[in-house]
């Protein structure tokens, strides 16, 4: 298993390199192994899909409960794990810088920062800036290399306003971010434009309608599917047991996989 320093130094290579590439974001211990069994070369957490796990919405796991769950994908696998820390689980900058930290001391050599207030609304920019800028500030101050991805909400929060979210991914740049991602654009279109108004690496969500080859043709360096994965493996569980409870068919059971092969 790498030491963090390698895993840093890992995924910092792969947002520096010719080659796009997928992140998938695992749930839990058990489908971290089995992503880096299929080979891909990064994790990425889903707050979406832990959350479900704890049997919570999004939003609603603490702190704590992901910095445990960073060290148990951590221990898991050999692979660099980033972290989906919402809006740093603080009100105030400090707070956020706090978060880096104590993800990073559980292993992570990557995280997120959103400019989304779970009370419901945007930060403004300058706020957001703040915010970023302290946790930038205790990324420099870390011995290995920790890749920071400031998040642009708009698109997933009702406000689709292609232009703010250039100003404010831009800004996240200046601040010293190092990926910008607008999680929620729609089209080629869309993901070109923002690609070619930033000069950093440019993470963007997967959505079923886009392939890979589209989406970083227009400029993406790192395409992640959040909770996605979590949600497909969720509906194969719902349309199994509808089967069982409304018709006695046990037909799906027989589609499992063999998971000594991932574990």
């Amino acid at each position: 298993m790498s030491t963090q320093e390698e895993k840093g130094r890992a995924f910092r290579e792969l947002h520096e390199g010719v080659e796009p590439f997928v992140i998938p974001n695992p749930w839990d211990t058990g489908s971290a192994r089995a992503l880096e069994a299929l080979g891909f070369e990064a994790l990425a957490t889903t707050s979406s899909g832990f959350a479900f796990t704890l049997g919570r919405l999004d939003g609603q796991a603490t702190l704590d409960e992901v910095v445990a769950h960073v060290s148990e994908l951590d221990r898991a696998t050999g692979l660099p794990v980033s972290v989906d820390l919402e809006n740093g689980y603080a009100t105030d900058a400090a707070g956020v810088a706090r978060a880096i930290a104590r993800v990073a001391e559980a292993g992570a050599v990557g995280a997120s920062i959103e400019d989304w207030d779970p009370v419901g609304r945007l930060y403004d920019r300058g706020e957001s800036v703040e915010r970023l800028a302290a946790a930038v500030e205790a990324v420099r101050g870390l011995a290995f290399a920790f890749t920071l991805t400031a998040r642009a909400e708009n698109h997933l929060r009702g406000n689709p306003d292609l232009d703010d979210t250039i100003a404010r991914l831009q800004a996240f740049e200046e601040a010293g971010a190092d990926v910008l991602y607008a999680p929620g654009l729609r089209t080629v279109e869309e993901i070109r434009t923002v690609c070619d108004a930033v000069s950093k690496p440019v993470n963007v969500l997967a959505r079923p309608n886009l392939s890979f080859g589209e989406i970083t043709t227009a400029g993406a360096q790192r395409v992640s599917v959040g909770g996605a994965l979590a949600w497909v493996a969720l509906a194969g569980l719902v349309s199994a047991a509808e089967a069982i409870r409304d018709r006695g068919d046990f037909t799906a059971l027989g589609e499992g996989v063999k998971i000594s092969k991932w574990l």
